[in-house]
């Protein structure tokens, strides 16, 4: 069982990807969207071309995905049928149970839904079109997108930030206040209060 990176030349329908988390920010995808559409169409077969997708695969041959579930839902929301995907690790000659327990374990999933609590592997959707909307995971994106905090490679580290977000700011009010609530999320990201998070880059 490798974790070689392991490019599929072969692409796969979005379809069938299997996603590692249950939420995603629909305010992200809708930007992806845009940059999706910005793009020439001489331009769009390359960008295709150089964005994999990383997976695991899993049981009967389905691939895991283990980032990238923004683009996924982006690119079947635009009428893109296919993607190419990276198999980070070849895991299909375990049963489900303790394929799970190791895509948990080894921080390849998250399991937690738009309230930031955690569920059962049972909850996560079995396609990308499944995953419901976390506002907060937006706004964390948003933030980032403004130099509030810097890219991670620490797993889901977006997800981190939603829930330090979540624990501040009224959800009734993000999306009819979103403009100045990521103003303030903004300026809250470089107070020593988020110090603990990954990619914090406050004054000092």
């Amino acid at each position: 069982m490798a974790d070689d990176v392991k490019p599929n030349l072969k692409p796969v329908p979005i379809e069938v990807l299997r996603p590692t988390q249950m939420t995603v920010g629909l305010r992200e995808v809708a930007f992806k969207r845009h940059e999706l559409r910005a793009l020439p169409n001489s331009k769009k077969g390359k960008f295709l071309g150089h964005h994999f997708i990383p997976a695991v695969l899993g049981p009967k041959g389905f691939y895991h995905i283990v980032d990238h579930h923004h683009l996924a839902r982006a690119l079947q929301e635009e009428g893109i049928r296919e993607v190419f995907v990276t198999v980070i690790s070849d895991l299909s000659a375990l049963d489900k149970e303790a394929f799970l327990i190791v895509l948990d374990n080894r921080s390849w999933m998250h399991p937690f839904d738009k309230s930031g609590a955690r569920r059962t592997y049972a909850d996560i959707p079995k396609t990308v079109s499944g995953l419901t909307d976390d506002p907060f995971r937006s706004l964390a994106g948003d933030v980032l997108r403004n130099g509030g905090y810097a890219k991670s490679i620490v797993p889901f580290s977006e997800f981190l930030w939603a829930d330090f977000f979540r624990r501040r700011f009224d959800a009734a009010r993000l999306d009819d206040d979103f403009d100045k609530i990521a103003r303030q999320a903004l300026k809250l990201a470089k107070t020593r209060e988020a110090n603990y998070l990954p990619g914090w880059c406050g004054p000092n």
